[in-house]
């Protein structure tokens, strides 16, 4: 294979490829460092020298190793160091691991002193970095290589085969989970070889991304490798090769987990995959609920059959109550019509929060039983991750990762906290709630419509990154179903649809809905219930049109924002109104909006009247009956509750529409 980087590396760094001697740095063939000389470099034994070292020595103590990925970060502020580490899908968990322990010492070893770097390998690729990379896609600098001779014949029906093989395995490593984004395929073809085929993305990538970095390593294949019968590229988020020969092992090892139910460190973000016993038991719990519908009451034995207990998931529940001063007053952040939330720690020392649901509350067993169905299974950023849960007598306690700045809501709506929030975080925040609707509604292995999508749902961690929660009111819908009809609103008023609280029916288009409304309580830092003008009120929605209509977007805009781009605000208040229309059809999936929020080449469509404007006569054909209504409690889990309501009467999460 001849190597076509896509630039030269230093002199010095190919002489240190020569001559290394240490013990520790093992050669590895065709191992390609680049040393990014223009982000920054660092000084030996420094703060960042030091705080890289440990995240690289923890790379090999993960017990917790899954699917081939892994990302980590270390440190705070300027001297925070963040990795992602990819082995190919097919490599065994021991191959895994020896190929980046080998590339973390060569990688150091020719880039002393850079702050970012990356090093790449056929089966392995380590990189690290002074910056977020975690879910952002890279495209350089990449790897072209191609094979010495082996020149094909019939050009036109190999540029054919190999188009129709190269595009299948993109389509199918993009429709991969967040634990894996890999597919091989072989092509036969009557006057060629067979062709064998692989392509990979980092799971991190949504489906999207992942698409998009394929289809640019797809685009140089014709000016790198014409008429070969081999060729390779890859990127920092992706990798393509073919070959006239097989490269690989034909099944990707099995995820590994070693997990005990609580979590190495605080200080490591670690990529979970949902250990194989835990799969079996919800696919067991699925094919219950399809062919059992659910009663309205739980009896305990029966209860506790359902959930399954292992190992994996399970806490002690003397452990939670230890850690949380046995639920003390002083350790409640917060309280909604589910039970209390509790801040712990654990004898690890990494920091928890605890739901404890109400012991009297029917609704709560509903709850938890669906969280701990639906949110097991997920694993994304921009979701808060469950660790564990918990169950003693009527006890049932839900544990999850701590977020430590609470809820977007804390923040947002008071007059002296917003100001912490410049447009750049703002942004950010609007962007990663994005992501995480678009992991639940397309790339997750499961469609999820969440329901109570709303500020207090929002939890922000030390990054600000926002973190969607709360998934007792979500829905799991078939993937080809476009919506789903429910004879009990749950939800909270100003956020919910109107073709939902009218008429019961929700789909994805319903969480986008929720999703315009919080857009524009970010932009603005005004609840959605109403600003007042003197002794009159007028709701958010009414306020943001009426301001469009007039051609005085800027009075949407939080005074505080003194800085940031006015046309990239008003470009979100624009996608925040296309959100909010009345008309489903008109309303952008979550895949256009995260097109919206990042490109801004895409045109947007000429927004129309928002659904629910005050003041405006409606018909009313189907409003929830004072029944329904009669349950309604604040669902707020931050310290300051939320004055919307929330109607927390649910049926069981239905694992298959009726």
């Amino acid at each position: 294979m001849v190597v076509l980087p896509s630039r030269f590396f230093c002199f010095q760094s190919f002489l240190l490829l020569m001559i290394m001697v240490s013990d520790q740095a093992r050669a590895q063939p065709n191992f390609t460092p680049y040393c990014m000389n223009n982000k920054g470099n660092y000084t030996v034994n420094s703060t960042y020298h030091n705080n890289l070292n440990t995240l690289l020595s923890n790379l090999l103590s993960n017990t917790e190793f899954n699917y081939g990925f892994y990302n980590s970060s270390y440190g705070q502020g300027i001297d925070k160091v963040s990795a992602i580490a990819l082995c190919r899908g097919d490599l065994k968990r021991d191959e895994c691991l020896t190929c980046l322990n080998n590339s973390r010492f060569n990688l150091t070893l020719h880039c002393p002193n850079q702050k970012e770097a990356i090093g790449y390998i056929e089966e392995c690729i380590l990189r690290y970095s002074n910056r977020t990379i975690l879910g952002e896609m890279e495209v350089s600098p990449s790897i072209i290589m191609s094979n010495v001779g082996n020149d094909v014949i019939d050009v036109d029906e190999f540029n054919k085969v190999l188009g129709s093989l190269l595009n299948s395995l993109r389509t199918k490593a993009m429709s991969g989970d967040s634990r894996l984004k890999y597919a091989t395929e072989i092509v036969s073809s009557p006057n060629l070889p067979d062709l064998y085929g692989l392509a990979q993305c980092t799971p991190d990538l949504s489906s999207q991304q992942c698409g998009s970095c394929l289809s640019g390593a797809i685009g140089e294949v014709p000016s790198c490798c014409d008429r070969k019968l081999g060729g390779r590229i890859t990127r920092p988020s992706c990798s393509i090769r073919y070959e006239g020969n097989h490269f690989y092992e034909d099944d990707a090892p099995p995820p590994i987990s070693t997990s005990d139910g609580k979590s190495n460190t605080s200080k490591i973000a670690i990529a979970v995959a949902v250990p194989v016993v835990v799969v079996l038991v919800i696919i067991s719990i699925c094919i219950y609920l399809r062919v059992k519908k659910p009663s309205k009451k739980f009896e305990n034995d029966d209860y506790d059959d359902e959930i399954e207990t292992n190992e994996s998931l399970q806490f002690n529940f003397d452990t939670i109550r230890v850690a949380t001063n046995d639920f003390s007053d002083s350790n409640k952040i917060g309280e909604g019509g589910f039970g209390a939330v509790y801040s712990g720690k654990l004898t690890n020392g990494q920091d928890i929060a605890v739901k404890r649901l109400s012991m009297n509350s029917g609704q709560g067993d509903i709850e938890f039983k669906n969280e701990v169905l639906l949110v097991a299974k997920l694993q994304h950023r921009n979701l808060v991750r469950l660790l564990g849960f918990s169950l003693k007598g009527r006890e049932r306690l839900l544990i999850y990762e701590f977020v430590p700045n609470k809820s977007l809501d804390y923040i947002i709506f008071d007059q002296t906290r917003k100001a912490q929030l410049d447009w750049e975080m703002r942004h950010k925040i609007i962007h990663g709630i994005a992501r995480g609707l678009l992991y639940l509604h397309e790339d997750s292995r499961l469609r999820i419509i969440h329901r109570d999508l709303k500020a207090s749902n929002i939890l922000l961690d030390d990054e600000l990154n926002a973190k969607i929660a709360d998934f007792g009111m979500a829905r799991l819908i078939v993937v080809d179903q476009t919506q789903e009809n429910t004879n009990r609103i749950v939800g909270t008023y100003g956020y919910m649809a109107p073709e939902y609280l009218m008429y019961g029916q929700f789909s994805v288009k319903s969480d986008v809905f929720s999703f315009g409304v919080l857009v524009l309580e970010i932009i603005s830092g005004h609840k959605n219930s109403g600003i007042r003008h003197g002794e009159n009120v007028e709701d958010l929605l009414s306020f943001a049109w009426r301001n469009w209509r007039e051609g005085t977007p800027a009075n949407i805009i939080d005074p505080t924002l003194n800085n940031g781009s006015r046309n990239q605000m008003i470009r979100c208040i624009h996608i925040g109104l296309l959100c909010v229309q009345e008309n489903i059809a008109n309303r952008p999936p979550m895949s256009t909006i995260a097109l919206m929020l990042s490109s801004y080449s895409l045109t947007l469509p000429v927004p129309s009247e928002p659904g629910f404007l005050m003041g405006r006569t409606r018909s009313f054909s189907r409003m929830p009956s004072s029944e329904e209504n009669s349950g309604a409690t604040r669902s707020s889990e931050s310290m300051n509750k939320s004055t919307q309501e929330s109607i927390n009467k649910v049926s069981i999460t239905e694992m298959y529409p009726r």
